[in-house]
């Protein structure tokens, strides 16, 4: 199944990085209007955004790795009606200088839906623009 692959510098510490991607309060300020995370093994994250016809569109996953300050990882439920349904996020965090190079691997999406590919690839590009404006 094919990939989402984006990477990003940030002028910030990992571990602030890491607190943007796994606390409620963090993903609220660059991916979620609402947000709810228990970043522990097995632990829940859900997400809440407002879709393209202004109706709340939900995310729910579970923490499969968290590997502070270096990796996590996310399933998404295959039962959700948002876009993520059933795909797998792996994000990997290293020092590059004094900045952290933020890794993204967004994966499970079906091959023979290029539309929605290219809307989340779009989507990343954005969040993850965002995400390094909530920290630098």
């Amino acid at each position: 199944m094919p990939s989402i692959r984006q990477q990003i510098n940030i002028a910030a510490a990992p571990r602030a990085v890491w607190a943007k991607l796994t606390t409620a309060e963090g993903l609220k300020e660059w991916l979620a209007d609402e947000a709810r995370a228990n970043p522990e093994q097995g632990g829940r994250v859900v997400i809440e955004v407002e879709g393209d016809e202004g109706l709340t569109v939900e995310e729910r996953g579970l923490f499969h790795t968290l590997r502070p300050t270096r990796k996590l990882e996310i399933t998404w439920d295959r039962n959700s009606k948002g876009p993520w349904a059933d795909t797998r996020l792996v994000v990997q965090l290293a020092r590059d200088g004094e900045e952290t190079r933020v890794a993204v691997i967004h994966s499970g999406f079906p091959e023979e839906d290029a539309e929605r590919m290219e809307a989340q690839d779009a989507e990343w590009r954005r969040s993850l623009k965002a995400l390094r404006s909530t920290l630098e």
